[in-house]
């Protein structure tokens, strides 16, 4: 048991110290004035919840210039901009003192912005990794359970953007995924709960919630040991509760929930932000659909587009509710709307991320190909931010970690670092899958030296992020067509709610007979 402990220790300290590592360098908007970037938008955010009246957060007035980073997350990224807010403002009130603190980028500062990172990870994203390995059943010995889940933490993409561009992603991610676990525990009220808070935190978590309303909605229409309205009609009433608890200072003026919501869903920035790897971006290359259509043209294809390609592994989901295909639905949810819905940031791979690493331990071979991509798809962000030596660090880190400690199957022969001493498999598919991976790595690795190295010509000046966006998209429309198979075609053992559901039910049967 203390031995346990003892590399349950170890595992927390290694993904915290690592993250401390990547937070030493830069961030997004480092010391460029007059805009800066998202390390000031959040602390611009912690001086005006702090500073302003919660009816004044969302709303643009003298002391509040939305066109300088307004405020456009949900309330509980408000709450929490509060919270830090008013730590910093014992710590140091200059660092939130409304109007004077814009710009601020002491060195003192970033540590306490840094800190604020890690912390929030520590209570939110960190356990719930730990805690769903260490319960899964697909593990059997603690060894492994800890090694997949010191892999997971040390995944770059999470890492890289909430310590080095500096977000707090790993806040919702972790609801979300202590969602999952309540679930799969058969909680479904808690998993209800975390789900809204993620959801109240940041709003690109709808990208997860057609997964979780058709698990929940199928489940209650199938369950054996209550009333199936009743179940349902109690989802129902916490997740109105969770939301009505959440909004509930912005309830009272209708005005300002519309305020509000607009904040949320500004549709009126464009289809896309920078260059994003899905594919409209992708298209536009060729076809400039901003000039060929208009606003709402535009919003209506991406509506259409995004439902049709979530109605296979919806219905799936919907009509045969497991856990397992819950977490493959998550991540073809999260894959369909960063590749074809509206208002696409190149950060909200992470999202699809999530899943993936739930899924690390049953397929890593091919987890671990669609994660390297992730992270390449936002390597142009990452340039920007001078992180290129921590994504190196940290993408051969995770390369090696995966290699050496998950079991690769017949392929890990062609991965150097496994450490397998088993002679080639005279299957074919093995050396194909092999072919295929270092192929596109040697496709990865190209791009990002080319990006590093050539200077593009004067009338292409976004040549590499491009490329970039343009590879990783086919990557990721090939990842969610395998991933729609995997679901569509998985017969997967029953969860730990749905054994206890099918046991009550026999025990119930049996004292009728009796």
């Amino acid at each position: 048991m203390e031995g346990g402990l003892m590399h349950l220790f170890l595992v927390v300290l290694g993904a915290t110290l690592l993250r401390w590592c990547v937070s030493l360098n830069s961030y997004s908007g480092a010391q460029t004035p007059p805009v800066y970037g998202d390390y000031e938008a959040q602390r611009h955010w912690m001086e005006i919840t702090y500073n302003l009246p919660i009816t004044e957060w969302y709303v643009n007035t003298t002391n509040n210039d939305l066109l300088y980073w307004g405020l456009d997350y949900p309330p509980l990224t408000a709450y929490h901009s509060w919270l830090c807010g008013a730590v910093a403002s014992v710590v140091n009130s200059t660092w939130v003192s409304l109007w004077d603190s814009r710009g601020t980028e002491s060195y003192t500062h970033k540590l306490f912005m840094r800190s604020t990172v890690i912390v929030a990870d520590l209570l939110v994203y960190i356990p719930a990794v730990i805690v769903y390995f260490t319960l899964t059943r697909k593990l059997t010995s603690t060894r492994d359970r800890l090694l997949t889940s010191l892999v997971v933490l040390l995944y770059p993409g999470i890492v890289l953007i909430d310590h080095g561009h500096f977000q707090y992603n790993c806040i919702s991610l972790g609801f979300t995924l202590w969602a999952v676990i309540a679930l799969e525990w058969g909680h479904d009220l808690l998993g209800s709960v975390a789900f809204c808070l993620a959801l109240n935190y940041k709003q690109m978590e709808l990208y997860h919630a057609m997964p979780f309303f058709c698990y929940l909605l199928g489940s209650s229409f199938r369950t054996k040991t209550e009333n199936r309205f009743f179940k349902l009609a109690k989802i129902g009433l916490v997740v109105i509760m969770t939301f009505a608890l959440c909004w509930l200072p912005f309830l009272y003026d209708k005005d300002l929930v519309l305020q509000l919501l607009q904040r949320l869903f500004p549709f009126a920035r464009g289809i896309y932000e920078d260059k994003v790897a899905n594919v409209w971006c992708s298209l536009a290359v060729v076809i400039k659909l901003k000039q060929l259509l208009s606003l709402d043209s535009v919003i209506r294809l991406c509506l259409c587009t995004t439902l049709a390609a979530l109605l296979p592994s919806s219905l799936d989901l919907l009509l045969r509710p497991t856990v397992e295909r819950l977490k493959l639905a998550l991540v073809n949810s999260s894959l369909v709307f960063f590749l074809f819905s509206f208002q696409v940031h190149e950060k909200s791979i992470l999202i699809a991320t999530l899943p993936v690493c739930l899924l690390l331990h049953e397929r890593p071979f091919e987890c671990m190909w669609f994660l390297l991509v992730a992270t390449l798809s936002m390597f142009p962000l990452l340039i920007k931010d001078g992180l290129v030596l921590p994504y190196i660090g940290t993408t051969l880190l995770f390369y090696t970690l995966m290699v050496s400690s998950l079991d690769m199957g017949p392929v890990a022969i062609y991965l150097p670092g496994s450490g397998t001493t088993e002679s080639p498999s005279k299957q074919w598919t093995p050396s194909l899958k092999a072919v295929m991976f270092w192929s596109s790595m040697l496709g990865c690795v190209g791009l990002s030296v080319a990006s590093l190295t050539i200077m593009p010509p004067t009338n292409l000046p976004d040549l590499f992020p491009v490329l970039i966006s343009l590879y990783s998209c086919g990557h990721f429309l090939l990842f969610t067509i395998y991933f729609h198979w995997w679901q569509l075609s998985c017969d997967v053992e029953p969860s730990k709610s749905e054994v206890k559901s099918r046991t009550t039910q026999k025990s119930n049967t049996k004292k009728k007979r009796l």
